[in-house]
């Protein structure tokens, strides 16, 4: 059972450890008061026991969030991708500080096991780097962890983002740190990520032996023989380059038809994303005469809007109404959920 491997160079929190003693570790932590430390020792027990599957949740970004099995082979494997991918070594530090109850916080820990690398664990917030002043040579975070690190990233050499998108603001602030910040496209049927790109860069490039088509939506189409047994169609938009390569245009769910013209909302949002200092988004709701119109959504107290801002938007993608939300709806990994924010305007 190759998963039961631990390979010599692995340390967690500083410390090494036997599957006997991780078993133990793993019983201290389901003990714990903390929601991830418990879900942490359930992790280490589910990982070192025979079954070749382990259930993962997905987040409920598009869709009820479900348990699905995934194959531990498969988590080797895209564990391996992603090492030879970022060029990380034995013995490399990291930093995991996101919920292991889903697959990105899961994998962190599986990349460090099957790879020698140095991980310290850190219960989740929305500022993982404040009570640590660590060097590390491989983080993962959201968009949020992120903005809220701005001044402690210097600490990183390489950063993964995922889990929400990045917006254009955020993206200028990153530019300009020494840290190597990436975007991934992830999703728990996929072991995480299978491509990844440089926050500066256009096109997203395949981890290796994963491969790209698209259908007749031109959604993107996954081929990754070594996390998945299928190819897999997704709800993403994209322009492909090649094989290996595509430019990210959007979710297919949230384009907007209106007139007959297809609107991106999330080519609107980043032209927007300088304009407006609290979180938004942009979306479609039924009109009578338009079948759609463009609306901009954004999180908090009403308060004016210059029409200024959609000077460089074409007149198709002007919203037609804003709405203010105090608060958004969002998954746990801190996805904005859209669709039912939206409903609840509709009625």
């Amino acid at each position: 059972m190759n998963w039961t491997h631990i390979h010599p160079d692995f340390k967690l929190n500083g410390q090494t450890y036997t599957i006997a003693e991780f078993t133990t570790l793993a019983q201290q932590y389901l003990q714990s008061t903390q929601e991830n430390e418990r879900d942490f020792g359930q992790l280490i027990l589910d990982w070192f026991d025979e079954s070749p599957l382990m259930a993962v949740q997905t987040s409920g970004t598009t869709g009820t969030p479900k348990l699905i099995d995934i194959d531990k082979q498969h988590m080797i494997n895209s564990a391996r991708a992603t090492t030879d991918f970022f060029d990380l070594q034995a013995r490399d530090s990291a930093l995991l500080c996101m919920p292991v109850k889903y697959i990105a916080g899961k994998m962190m820990w599986i990349r460090a096991l099957v790879s020698g690398l140095h991980i310290d664990m850190v219960n989740p917030s929305s500022k993982p780097l404040q009570n640590t002043q660590k060097h590390y040579n491989f983080v993962a975070m959201v968009p949020l962890q992120v903005e809220n690190s701005l001044s402690e990233l210097h600490r990183v050499k390489k950063l993964l983002i995922g889990g929400a998108k990045l917006d254009d603001s955020l993206r200028k602030k990153l530019l300009e740190l020494p840290t190597a910040c990436y975007e991934t496209y992830a999703m728990t049927e996929t072991v995480t990520h299978i491509a990844a790109k440089k926050i500066e860069e256009p096109h997203f490039s395949a981890l290796p032996n994963v491969s790209f088509s698209t259908d007749n939506r031109t959604c993107l189409v996954i081929d990754a023989p070594n996390v998945s047994r299928q190819t897999i169609t997704t709800n993403d938009i994209v322009r492909l380059i090649d094989d290996k390569h595509f430019e990210w245009l959007g979710r297919i769910d949230n384009v907007i038809n209106s007139g007959g013209v297809k609107i991106f909302p999330e080519k609107i949002e980043n032209i927007l994303a300088d304009k407006i200092s609290q979180r938004f988004f942009i979306a479609g709701m039924p009109d009578k005469h338009l079948g759609e119109k463009v609306i901009l959504v954004i999180e908090g107290i009403s308060s004016p809007i210059d029409d200024s801002i959609f000077e460089s938007l074409h007149p198709y993608e002007r919203p037609k109404n804003i709405f203010f939300v105090q608060q958004f709806a969002e998954t746990p990994t801190g996805k904005i959920k859209r669709k039912q924010i939206v409903e609840k305007l509709v009625n």
